[in-house]
């Protein structure tokens, strides 16, 4: 089920509409949208609801063996076996298939070949997001950042919760569980600020990611030797504005449907591509995969602690495995390997830097870290390395562009452009459309809906991060 159809948007007012009929009942309310959450997954696949509550049910029972040890050496066993299992259910359905071949050409070239167990494994939508929110419930139950579930209700609504289920943000338990435990209340600054929300992803999603991918990105990526380096530099910056339209819509989308429900989650984009360094890029985007990775990979590993050449070994561990999160294939690693590289070597820079030498401007930073992000976006979208090899050799094949119109490269400027509105434009929205009557103000999301339907092209494709 997609958030912009009209089959979500009938969903969402029933779900609406019954959840409040219930907010003196918390528990009915809780049980009532765990089965809607079900129904949302099980729009795609009913067979992986199964999974799903087998899921939340596993680090549900793990996390409350942690809580009743008295010894830290059997916590940490516990904690190590409920990662273990979520990383087993993902490894399975995400990673057996690219394991298996890569297992048969290793053996092929020592002359052992053999015919290996290949399944057709089906990818569950969302598989990513709720492994790693069962990892992180656990091991901060583990740790004591947040108390344990009182119920495997909360458990089951923390992992299935349908505004965040198949592509984020990753909803820390100790920012929902909370929550869960008391009866929500919905203000007129919350709905204000959840309209301006939905409606802002609409556009991002339906105008200009949509756009770009059918228009401009998809062609030219599917045979980048039948464009001009022209077209090849169109898609590459359309697909950065694509793919952060794209995401930062969803994440908006979800982030206002949860807020109808009086719910609330925290930020996952602040204007990435704005950032004058990568690692500022990466407190930027995605945010709550980039804290989930500091937090659960990076400091485990050491952080921050030791010599240079172990901090610069935990970072390129950190990207490596992050590029492999997003997707069984080399480019996704070579992904992980670019802008672990360059974190390493922003870092040593920093670090030993001539005192003399001046400080780079802002405006310069920016400009390289764009490009340098937008370079690895080109891994990131090609289907194999021959295909990224081959886009990155057609930037030398000069001639007029082809699909490159003035209307998509408008779209690509807005996209990019959006990224240097003042800060917390969204919020500065919200907080004057919180005093209109409610009437205007759902006459005015209505009016501003109808225009983004009218203005749309025909049809929606699914969410990029679906497939990770």
């Amino acid at each position: 089920m997609l958030f912009p159809t009209m089959t979500f948007a009938i969903f969402f007012l029933f779900v609406f509409v019954t959840a409040w009929s219930l907010d003196r009942e918390n528990g009915r309310r809780k049980a009532f949208l765990v089965l809607a959450s079900w129904v949302f997954y099980g729009w795609w696949d009913w067979r992986f609801i199964g999974l799903l509550i087998a899921s939340a049910t596993l680090n549900f029972l793990v996390a409350e063996l942690i809580d009743r040890s008295e010894t830290r050496r059997r916590r940490l066993w516990l904690v190590g076996l409920g990662v273990a299992i979520n990383l087993t259910i993902l490894g399975f359905f995400k990673y057996y298939g690219f394991f298996v071949e890569q297992l048969g050409d290793v053996l092929k070239i020592f002359g052992w070949q053999r015919d290996l167990p290949l399944l057709q494994v089906v990818l569950p939508v969302g598989i990513s997001f709720f492994t790693f929110q069962g990892i992180s419930y656990v091991v901060d139950v583990h740790r004591g950042h947040c108390e344990k579930a009182r119920s495997l209700l909360d458990v089951m609504l923390l992992m299935s919760f349908f505004p965040h289920l198949v592509a984020g943000p990753i909803v820390r338990a100790s920012d929902l569980l909370p929550q869960f435990a008391q009866t929500p209340r919905l203000t007129r600054a919350m709905v204000s600020h959840a309209m301006i929300l939905i409606v802002w992803g609409l556009f991002k999603k339906t105008v200009i990611a949509s756009e770009l991918s059918v228009g401009l990105v998809d062609p030219v990526f599917f045979d980048p030797t039948a464009h001009s380096a022209l077209d090849l530099l169109a898609a590459t910056y359309g697909y950065a504005a694509q793919i952060y339209c794209d995401f930062s819509a969803y994440s908006d989308i979800a982030i206002g449907v949860a807020g109808l429900l009086g719910y609330r989650f925290p930020r996952n984009f602040d204007q990435p591509y704005r950032a004058a360094s990568l690692q500022d890029f990466w407190r930027r985007w995605h945010i709550s995969l980039s804290s989930w990775l500091r937090d659960y990979l990076y400091i485990p590993l050491g952080g921050g602690r030791g010599s240079e050449w172990k901090i610069c070994r935990n970072l390129m561990i950190t990207m490596l495995l992050g590029g492999l999160w997003h997707g069984a294939a080399w480019t996704f690693v070579a992904w992980g390997a670019l802008h672990g590289g360059v974190l390493v070597f922003e870092r040593l820079w920093k670090k030993f830097k001539p005192a003399a030498w001046p400080r780079l401007p802002t405006i310069l930073g920016i400009l390289i870290t764009f490009h340098i992000v937008c370079l690895s976006w080109i891994l990131f979208r090609a289907e194999s390395f021959s295909l990224a090899l081959d886009y990155l050799a057609g930037f030398g094949r000069w001639g007029p562009a082809s699909v490159a119109t003035p209307f998509l490269v408008s779209l690509t400027v807005i996209g990019l452009g959006i990224h240097f509105l003042p800060s917390r434009a969204g919020e500065a929205v919200a907080g004057m459309a919180k005093y209109l009557p409610s009437p205007a103000l759902g006459a005015a999301a209505a009016l501003t809906m109808l225009v983004i339907e009218a203005v749309r092209p025909e049809g929606i494709a699914p969410f990029i991060y679906f497939q990770f």
